[in-house]
């Protein structure tokens, strides 16, 4: 996989988290669309998602499946 960056507005830092979220108004429930969060902007991004009710998942970068990273990134 190429270098992957936070998802922050502004942030250059490497991702090290994968946050799988979906808009169930928009997405069918099976879907998941993908921010990518470093340390510092995991929490921030996580309960921005939360807040929403769109969060399902926070997963390590390193453990995101390979084949399901390139198709979301």
């Amino acid at each position: 996989m190429s270098d992957v960056i936070c998802s922050a507005k502004g942030c250059r830092a490497a991702a090290v988290w994968v946050l799988a979220w979906n808009n169930p108004k928009i997405h069918a429930p099976e879907r998941r669309k993908t921010w990518l969060a470093c340390e510092e902007h995991r929490e921030h991004l996580s309960q921005f998602l939360g807040v929403r009710g769109f969060l399902k998942d926070v997963v390590l970068l390193s453990e995101w499946p390979q084949e399901t990273a390139e198709q979301s990134l």
